[in-house]
């Protein structure tokens, strides 16, 4: 079903029109049979009465809003995030829940504020720790960090706190003690650690890099760069990235539910208004409005879809560097890269879907704009 400030504003219209052409009766069409993805209906699926153009911008809308939620579901989020979103997909009240949970305060800001918690930021750590340490390069630390997500709150706040610094600790002793496992950094590799503290499109990356080849640095702080460092500010920025464009889009959609509630109502009003002129100013506002704030959000988009292009690109070269490199430290960052290229590019593809779908937003709140005029 459609948002009840949508579907309310929208069967007050329909009515309307059906009345003004003669029509006996009147019933505001629904947003049946959800889509995949937010995809709007194409232009010859639409009718060219303003009540047949409401309604396939109000779905697409819907439609868009559940689809968002459901992408949230299914990402790579914290679980908080997860969890909280297929309990609004699940809800037997349909697109009004998908509406609560999208507005400021409700389930997703909730969900955040659970993130917040020192027990979830414990887990989170042990996790990305699990995430991003190999056995073979660390396994002191990997196994501690396993130990302490099968263990209690207490168990992982000891993690979080000393544990992981001591079983670092242990790694680096072992790992200096055996002699397969010394890793002499050739200078090349030490300078191209200093370059991607300055170049690299990741700030958590960069942060690493930069650790890592900061004065008084020795070849184990490089060392471990390429074993743990720069997967883990790797896993960070991802995971910044996923948050900060899930956040935008949830206030995106919040609010383009409101202006099309808005643009509707203004359209009703137009039909019976005595000042039929002021009534088609407010009209085409509240339209221009929609399309502006469409059009703003596909600008955003297609800044995070060249910002995670030049992310795939960048892990696209570390990976072919590591698979080429007979220096033995870049072996511990191939799988990592691949495995951020082939994130990175869904990230890109992801971007450019709703580019799109705010770019036929803006086109259809261009056409509402026109459309009152006449």
């Amino acid at each position: 079903m459609m948002s009840r400030s949508i579907r309310a504003a929208l069967a007050t219209a329909v009515a309307a029109t059906a009345l003004a052409s003669g029509t006996a009766t009147a019933q505001a069409p629904t947003a049946s049979g959800r889509r995949p993805s937010a995809v709007v209906a194409p232009r010859s699926a639409v009718a060219d009465g303003p009540a047949d153009a409401l309604s396939a911008i109000t779905a697409s809308a819907a439609d868009a809003a559940r689809d968002r939620v459901l992408r949230l579901a299914k990402s790579n989020l914290p679980a908080e995030i997860r969890t909280s979103a297929w309990n609004a997909l699940r809800s037997t009240r349909g697109d009004a829940a998908i509406e609560e949970w999208l507005t400021p305060g409700g389930g997703y800001n909730a969900a955040k504020q659970r993130l917040r918690d020192a027990r979830s930021r414990n887990r989170a750590y042990c996790e990305q720790v699990v995430r991003t340490h190999t056995v073979s390069f660390s396994p002191e630390v990997r196994a501690a960090a396993e130990r302490a997500l099968k263990g209690s709150d207490a168990d992982r706040a000891a993690f979080v706190r000393t544990g992981y610094a001591e079983a670092q600790k242990r790694d680096r002793a072992a790992r200096e003690a055996d002699g397969r496992h010394r890793q002499e950094i050739a200078a090349k590799d030490r300078e191209f650690v200093r370059a991607m503290a300055v170049n690299d499109p990741g700030e958590h990356v960069r942060a690493a890099a930069g650790w890592a080849v900061r004065p008084g640095s020795t070849d184990a702080d490089v060392a471990e760069f390429f074993g743990y460092g720069w997967a883990s500010g790797a896993a960070l920025d991802l995971e910044a990235y996923r948050l900060r464009v899930a956040d935008a889009e949830v206030r995106r959609h919040h609010l383009l539910t409101r202006l099309i509630a808005q643009a509707a109502e203004a359209e009703r009003e137009l039909l019976t208004a005595a000042d039929a002129a002021r009534a088609r100013a407010e009209a085409e506002r509240t339209w221009r409005a929609v399309a502006e704030h469409a059009e703003s959000a596909r600008t955003a988009w297609l800044a995070e879809q060249s910002a995670a292009r030049a992310q795939a690109e960048s892990w696209r070269t570390v990976a072919q560097l590591s698979r080429e490199s007979a220096d033995s430290v870049w072996k511990n960052i191939t799988a990592p890269a691949e495995a951020r290229q082939g994130d990175w590019a869904a990230e890109q593809a992801e971007a450019g879907e709703a580019a799109s779908f705010w770019k036929d937003m803006a086109d259809r709140a261009r056409e509402g704009e026109t459309r009152v005029k006449s």
